[in-house]
């Protein structure tokens, strides 16, 4: 049901980013394994460094999740009004 003020009612879908956040950690951690083992210490480090911030964005997921409807609610949730200032 679209409200016409999607864009400041939008949800993020957190499973998907949960789901896509373990996705890129694999990768980031089988890079940084396998281009430290063929010795390319630059490109380990930037796997490395890849999958920090994957863990951040897992953290801050998991800890939105976990927070409730406020921030995930479900589909038969309507769309928060934006508050309106006068």
């Amino acid at each position: 049901m679209r409200t016409g003020n999607e864009p400041l009612t939008a949800r993020s879908p957190l499973r998907m980013r949960f789901w896509l956040s373990l996705w890129g950690l694999l990768w980031a951690v089988g890079g940084t394994l396998a281009f430290a083992f063929a010795g390319r210490v630059g490109w380990a480090v930037a796997c490395g460094v890849f999958g920090i911030v994957v863990v951040t964005d897992l953290i801050i997921v998991i800890r939105h999740i976990r927070q409730g409807p406020h921030f995930q609610p479900g589909r038969d949730v309507p769309p928060y009004e934006p508050p309106r200032h006068h």
